[in-house]
């Protein structure tokens, strides 16, 4: 049977995921949206911090079910409503709205390195138990934040990475490829993502050193 992770310096980095992580990255989509030409984000009061209308029930349930599982991090929130036809600068403008949110969480992944490494300067060997407490949900934070940042950017439906895809591919090719992409993109994740092959599944394969070495170079981890 799988043991339940109840660290809690990790329930406390996903809570503060939930109420800053989720809200930040769907926020990025709606502002780069708003600065390229498209009010639809901020006419369904999008355009806002405000966890509460970008949390998404089972999105933010699934984040907290890996979290305790361990190992690996998945969740979503609400999608950010975009209309590219609204858009300035056309199918670029609409990678640039896609890559906004997965770019607003190694923003964040690099503010909390910074954080982590000001503290492990400052306090150094021997910190008071607190401190050592606040510099591993920080860490843990800047964790979520990577897998994230990477998980958003595989280029498969309904995924960020697949939105930056297709703004960059030929017209004709996405007409051909995107119907079904979409169809099955849930699918296709979840063979990606969960299904183990000699052990381990692809995206865990790619995902794991990938980071695992951005984790190394913001924080040394």
């Amino acid at each position: 049977m799988l043991g339940l992770n109840l660290d809690p310096a990790t329930l406390i980095a996903v809570a503060i995921f939930l109420l800053v992580g989720f809200p930040v990255h769907e926020f990025s989509h709606a502002l780069a949206a708003y600065r390229l030409g498209d009010g639809t984000a901020k006419l369904f009061g999008r355009l806002t911090l405000n966890p509460i209308v970008h949390l998404d029930p089972f999105g933010s349930l699934l984040l907290v079910a890996s979290a305790l599982l361990g190992g690996f991090f998945i969740g979503w929130a609400k999608p950010t409503p975009v209309n590219p036809s609204m858009l300035r600068g056309g199918r670029r403008a609409e990678a640039w709205v896609a890559a906004a949110g997965p770019a607003s969480n190694m923003g964040m992944a690099i503010v909390g390195a910074i954080v982590f490494r000001v503290l492990d300067a400052i306090v150094g060997p021997g910190a008071p138990g607190f401190v050592v407490f606040i510099g591993d949900v920080t860490l843990w934070f800047v964790f979520i934040n990577l897998a994230l940042f990477i998980f958003n950017l595989i280029p498969i439906p309904p995924l960020d990475g697949s939105k930056v895809m297709f703004a960059l591919m030929n017209p004709r090719t996405v007409w051909q490829i995107r119907p079904k992409l979409e169809q099955y993109g849930f699918l296709i994740l979840i063979i990606v993502m969960i299904v183990p092959i000699g052990g381990m599944s692809l995206g865990g394969r790619v995902i794991g050193p990938l980071l695992n070495g951005l984790l190394s170079v913001l924080v040394g981890a």
